[in-house]
């Protein structure tokens, strides 16, 4: 009885065995050995279409790449190589600027779905973490005064404190979510909204509102217009500036 026992127990065993991996690397992804994202990009720059790839010239992505270089760069292992830096901040970038699928974009840059679906996440939060002090709403009246010039100077654009907009960012929708992230371009999305200065520069970011909500909907319930209410953005008083012939409005 007790032989018959161990005996079911070893083919149990047998039957859970973990099947042997067939191959480490599909065939089509090893064409990255032979030309690499990084090539891709090279040719891109020479050509004059990085921008048009990643939304960003040589120069801003190379700066970007050594701000973040130790913090996403990977080791090289006895097995294979890793995925270089300029390959993850890439793939990343072109993730971001056509919310392509993983599969379409490990097509491009011969990675697999579930690589590029670790990197993305890493990167975003690299970046995020190098470039949040970037992102500053300014703190005295005299700064305040320096984007309501640089409006009027670069955009004959008078009394103007920053240039507010919103943007829905598809997603899946969430589980149980109803129809709460559903917006009136008929598909689930986050809104982003931000505040920009006379050049292009972040004041302010607010991400994650539900779709569903119009973009005044998403501005009152922002850190930003709780800071207007209450007087602490140290917005200045309206005044007439002589040297700039500038007339600030603060009501």
């Amino acid at each position: 009885m007790e032989e018959d026992l161990l005996i079911g127990i070893a083919f149990i065993f047998c039957l859970k065995k973990k099947k042997k991996r067939s191959y480490w690397m599909r065939q089509t992804l090893k064409a990255r050995g032979k030309y690499s994202a990084t090539d891709y990009l090279k040719d891109l720059g020479i050509d004059g279409c990085l921008k048009d790839f990643i939304r960003m010239n040589s120069s801003e992505f190379e700066y970007l790449q050594n701000l973040i270089g130790a913090k996403i760069g990977k080791r090289d292992t006895t097995f294979r190589k890793s995925v270089s830096v300029t390959e993850r901040l890439a793939v990343t970038l072109r993730f971001l600027a056509t919310g392509s699928s993983y599969k379409s974009l490990g097509n491009v840059f011969k990675l697999s779905d579930q690589v590029i679906s670790i990197i993305v996440p890493e990167v975003c939060e690299a970046l995020n973490e190098v470039l949040k002090e970037y992102i500053q709403i300014p703190t005295t009246p005299q700064e305040w005064l320096h984007v309501a010039n640089s409006f009027e100077e670069k955009w004959n654009f008078p009394n103007c404190l920053g240039s507010i907009d919103g943007k829905h960012v598809a997603i899946q929708k969430p589980i149980d979510s109803g129809s709460e992230y559903y917006n009136y371009k008929g598909f689930y999305s986050v809104v982003l909204l931000a505040i920009v200065d006379a050049e292009y520069n972040f004041l302010y970011v607010n991400i994650g509102c539900q779709g569903r909500i119009s973009d005044g909907g998403v501005f009152a319930n922002t850190k930003f217009r709780n800071k207007i209410n209450d007087n602490s953005l140290k917005i200045p008083s309206d005044s007439y500036q002589a040297e700039t012939n500038l007339f600030l409005m603060c009501s």
